[in-house]
């Protein structure tokens, strides 16, 4: 076999691996959560300290792979990831699992910021095509089937098997990378912008914690306040340092264009509206619903499904429709699924939420591809790898924040709807009520009390989650609304005629990385 197809093959896979892991966790979420004794906020973590790292390190992994070699960092990347699944996989503590999640998201931005630069140097003409093709094909399979491998997984071995596996594949990976794979750098690399980097992160990271934390404290809390403030800070030095660097790491000037703007707005909204009610999803499901990890699982393959599908289409109509109706269209869409969601009932089944999985999949479908390529179109081609770049990580950051936002409002809710449920019945205990809630131990926490007590408090405990979960449904239509109306106004076609492309906004350009 050509040399050039075992890249394609080993890149797959590990973008296949990395991207799995942001989907197939959140089945598992209830199972860790009872095999660790995690809290809520622990839950949040093993999402977010994955999407955290990878968001901040994604661009800054991109810029190191062009100066010493993007095999290298891939082959880094593999090991990084492979290594921290396996801690994973074994860990005995939630701070261990998260911590080694951090780490996997590490090594996932090593893998994701190097993979396309791969392939666009081991294909030329038309097998590039079909090399992208098939790279898409594998991506959108992966956050597709997520639900389900993680379903199937933790249901028929445990939930350390939706890290282990990757062990074993990423080993295979490797060998084919560095038995297979030619070696690349840019002759002109830019310089690694590491104070950028640093604060960066250290601006991402208080910002997440800060909005975990005010979940279990409060927004009035001393520790809340400071990390958000700290947060504000760090973000306005970061913009200060960029805008005074030869070669910074996040080039503001790339905002300036209305379309690139509109495209990184609508990257965090879907991620940080649909993407990011997917963790409360799953706990209604076999927390409220009692359903299996596999049964959930294969209910969100209704939602995938029709996201595939919709994805093909979408990705032939960018030819003939304007970037900014698919985008807009597509968040107009989420949000409505999000409300078609809302309204559940304490006897409501799943099937209430099958109308919203489906225009869900429909709209997320038709956001995918022409985002991917207006990140690339709008910008001049040297800066494609770190147009793409970008666009990624306000993907990240949305899920990262998202959860993290949501999160506390859904805290907040449960303890309002809590107090004023259990005051109706004659019962106190309302903050260990909304902690067991929160925590998925209402049935535990119910079982500790007086017998002719329990119904009321389960029903009140049952109607408390719901309530609050419309509420959340509600708000995170909200924000994709908003991200609708900024792709409608801000993605416009002359910002891609500019750069050489369609007046539909059909990139004309290379993928990042070639």
């Amino acid at each position: 076999m050509d040399r050039k197809w075992w890249t394609l093959i080993a890149v797959s896979i590990g973008t296949f691996m990395l991207l799995l892991d942001i989907t197939i966790v959140n089945v598992a979420l209830p199972r860790i959560q009872a095999g660790l004794h995690s809290s809520f906020t622990d839950l949040q973590w093993v999402i977010d300290a994955y999407a955290l790292t990878l968001a901040a390190l994604l661009l800054t992994a991109g810029s190191l792979a062009d100066r010493v070699g993007r095999r290298l960092i891939f082959a880094i990347g593999l090991v990084v990831f492979s290594a921290s699944s396996l801690l994973c996989g074994v860990a005995q503590s939630p701070l261990m699992l998260n911590l080694s999640r951090g780490v996997q998201g590490i090594g996932g931005a090593m893998m994701f910021a190097t993979s396309l630069a791969l392939l666009g140097h081991a294909y030329r003409g038309r097998d590039r095509g079909v090399a992208f093709a098939v790279w898409g094909a594998v991506t959108g399979a992966a956050v597709s089937i997520g639900p389900v491998v993680g379903g199937g997984l933790t249901e028929g071995l445990s939930w350390r098997w939706i890290f282990l596996v990757n062990v074993p594949i990423g080993a295979a990976a490797l060998a084919l990378t560095l038995s297979k794979l030619e070696e690349s750098r840019a002759p002109q690399s830019a310089r690694l912008d590491i104070p950028g980097f640093v604060v960066f992160t250290a601006a991402l990271a208080t910002l997440v914690f800060g909005l975990i934390e005010s979940s279990l404290d409060g927004w009035g809390s001393g520790v809340v306040e400071g990390c958000l403030v700290a947060s504000a800070a760090l973000i306005v030095a970061f913009v200060l340092i960029e805008l005074r660097s030869r070669a910074p790491m996040l080039d503001l000037g790339l905002f300036r264009v209305p379309a690139f703007a509109g495209a990184s707005i609508v990257a965090f909204a879907v991620s940080g509206s649909i993407f990011s009610m997917f963790l409360y999803l799953t706990l209604y499901l076999q927390d409220v619903l009692g359903l299996s990890p596999l049964a959930a699982g294969l209910r969100f393959l209704t939602l995938s499904g029709v996201t595939l599908i919709a994805a093909a289409v979408a990705g032939r109509l960018t030819t003939v429709v304007p970037v900014r109706l698919l985008m807009g269209v597509g968040l107009l869409l989420a949000g409505v699924s999000l409300l078609l969601m809302r309204g559940l009932s304490v006897s409501s089944h799943w099937t209430h939420l099958l109308p919203g999985l489906l225009v869900g999949g429909l709209g997320i479908g038709m956001i995918n591809p022409p985002l991917a390529s207006t990140a690339i179109a709008v910008v001049p081609p040297r800066q494609a790898g770190m147009g793409s770049g970008i666009n990624s990580t306000f993907r990240q950051v949305g899920i990262a924040t998202g959860i993290a936002a949501l999160g506390s409002i859904f805290t907040s809710e449960i303890r309002t709807h809590v107090t004023a449920g259990l005051a109706a019945v004659h019962q106190g205990g309302a903050k260990a009520l909304t902690t067991a809630i929160s925590n998925g131990n209402t049935s535990q926490a119910i079982a500790h009390l007086p017998v002719q007590a329990r119904a009321a408090v389960g029903a009140v405990a049952r109607a408390s989650f719901i309530a609050s979960l419309n509420d959340l449904f509600l708000i995170a239509a909200i924000a994709a609304f908003v991200g609708a109306v900024g792709a409608l106004i801000l993605i416009r076609s002359r910002d891609f005629v500019a750069q050489g492309t369609h007046a539909s906004g059909q990139a004309a350009v290379e993928p990042a990385g070639a």
